[in-house]
């Protein structure tokens, strides 16, 4: 009943009332209607104004439940190494990486085969069987890996076994360089 009064006045007002809702596009402004005389019949408009439109909230809200599930635990890196600690076991293994891949590469006869460190990222091309990357993430406290085969992945040090291990698939850097790199070029390599 309160809509059908609204709808009443807002046609007979001079006053031009804005809808902020989505049907505004579709229907003319009051000013144009006033002008033309075309007044919609109230049983168009209704539906419009229903009260489940008006008094409906334009914002999301969390439910309330979500404030009780907590969500994984923070880690803060600085607690499991030390920068300087990181830097030191991270550079170890890169370079103890790129010795042996160079090493590896002088025993294979594969063309595009290149091992290349600069800026702290140790690269590895293997022609057309695709590209490794190898770099240090200081804050994380991680040796990150972009691989041709599996992907991305961060590696953290766990030093209950003195490796480098991604935490998603518990594997080890050093053990899956060598499964892939063995899988790719056909000959098998030690990175221990």
């Amino acid at each position: 009943m309160a809509s059908k009064l609204f709808l009443k006045r807002f046609f007979k007002s001079k006053t031009p009332i804005p809808c902020l809702y989505p049907c505004a596009p579709l229907l003319p402004s009051s000013s144009f209607l006033l002008e033309s005389s075309i007044v919609p019949p109230l049983s168009l408009l209704e539906p419009l104004f229903s009260p489940s439109l008006i008094s409906r909230p334009f914002f999301s809200s969390r439910p309330s439940h979500a404030e009780e599930v907590p969500g994984p635990a923070a880690v803060d890196h600085r607690s499991t190494l030390t920068e300087e600690e990181f830097h030191q076991m991270a550079d170890e293994t890169i370079h103890n990486l790129q010795e042996k891949l160079e090493e590896y590469g002088d025993s294979l006869q594969l063309d595009g085969f290149d091992v290349d460190y600069g800026n702290q990222v140790l690269t590895l091309k293997l022609g057309d069987l695709g590209t490794y990357v190898v770099n240090k993430q200081t804050p994380n406290r991680q040796i990150w890996l972009s691989s041709p085969v599996s992907g991305p992945s961060r590696f953290d040090w766990d030093a209950s076994i003195s490796a480098w291990v991604y935490r998603r698939t518990k594997s080890n850097l050093t053990k899956l360089l060598e499964e892939e790199l063995q899988e790719l070029c056909g000959e098998p390599i030690d990175l221990s």
